[in-house]
């Protein structure tokens, strides 16, 4: 009897040590893997022994049985996500659970510049590797997000958010299109929404004049003139005559080149600011919050027209004569002195 006391007794503290080596190996740091990170992908779908099979051929958790216990231990095997980590230190393989557990992926960053439109936003998604263009596109004629604001919205030109946006590396469109719209809204605040209003513009209205602020100017200054040039002309019913809703006339219709000439002033569409008085029915681009902010407080402003400088900045007049010396002095004499210039190199 008193053997089998001693025999046991032996066989409880070889187990009770069996675990205590077991519980120290799996909060215990490891790394097995050369370099500054190691990436592990796990796909969709993977089963909780492959999740471990891959982290441990990766060098994350020292082996199998190791995980397995870290596993048990968490209660996590059911919430393990799919995607793309990154390990960049020695980690326990409790914690490496609990990072698959949490989805806690590498993340990449896209970013759309304003004034874009959905097309050119959709070769940015596919030439980052998200996934295909036309996908994109697709998302983007979903104007179910917007709807509530805009009831006209056909789609959500104008209104997905330019900006940086940290995704993991499997977003597709539908959720980066998603986190756009959710920007957007955030970025439409009650004051920005309620000066607009003030001025007797819908959100549709409100985004599209700012829309045509962003795609005339990049200067940050010069957005609320931009603004109470058009502000002005809106009161007086005169045509906005704004290039880029030209522009985007012809891209619709697919036929911009790259230039705009003079004939193509005529086009026929009601977009064309040149042949349609008031804003086109709806936005041409996507507006960054300096010109929503813009086209819902104005500069208070006489001026009617605008030309460029040729520098990214405009000069502003009152007047069609005083306009007109502006046009003479930027876009005749100052192109005639560039080409005297080059040639007498």
């Amino acid at each position: 009897m008193r053997r089998l006391i001693v025999v046991l007794l032996g066989l409880m503290i070889a187990a009770a040590g069996a675990a205590y080596v077991l519980y120290q190996r799996v909060n215990q740091p490891f790394r097995g893997y050369q370099g500054e990170a190691q990436l592990v992908d796990i796909p969709p779908g993977a089963t909780p022994r492959t999740i471990g099979e891959r982290l441990v051929a990766a060098g994350v958790v020292r082996d199998a049985r190791t995980y397995r216990l870290a596993l048990w231990l968490s209660g996590d095997a059911r919430r393990l996500q799919a995607g793309e980590y990154r390990f960049d230190r020695p980690m326990a393989a409790t914690e490496v659970v609990q990072k698959v557990a949490r989805g806690d992926v590498e993340l990449v960053t896209i970013t759309f510049r304003e004034g874009l439109t959905i097309g050119e936003m959709s070769k940015i998604f596919e030439s980052n590797g998200f996934g295909s263009a036309a996908s994109f596109v697709a998302a983007a004629r979903d104007p179910s997000a917007v709807q509530a604001l805009d009831p006209d919205a056909r789609d959500l030109e104008g209104y997905l958010f330019p900006d940086t946006y940290s995704v993991p590396k499997r977003t597709d469109a539908i959720r980066l299109v998603k986190a756009m719209t959710d920007q957007f809204l955030r970025e439409l605040t009650p004051p920005l929404h309620q000066a607009a209003q003030a001025r007797g513009l819908t959100v549709r209205q409100h985004v599209t004049l700012a829309s045509l602020i962003e795609k005339e100017t990049g200067r940050g200054e010069e957005r609320p003139l931009i603004a109470s040039v058009y502000s002005n002309r809106l009161k007086i019913g005169m045509a906005l005559q704004c290039d880029p809703t030209v522009i985007y006339a012809l891209m619709l219709a697919g036929r911009y080149d790259g230039n705009l000439r003079r004939d193509d002033l005529l086009f026929d569409s009601p977009y064309n600011t040149y042949r349609y008085a008031g804003l086109p029915p709806g936005p041409i681009a996507a507006p960054g919050r300096g010109a929503l902010e813009a086209a819902g407080s104005p500069a208070e402003s006489e001026y009617l027209y605008f030309v460029s400088r040729n520098d990214g900045s405009h000069e502003f007049a009152r007047t069609l004569a005083e306009h007109n010396r502006n046009v003479q002095r930027w876009q005749v004499q100052y192109f005639r002195d560039r080409r005297a210039a080059s040639a007498a190199r």
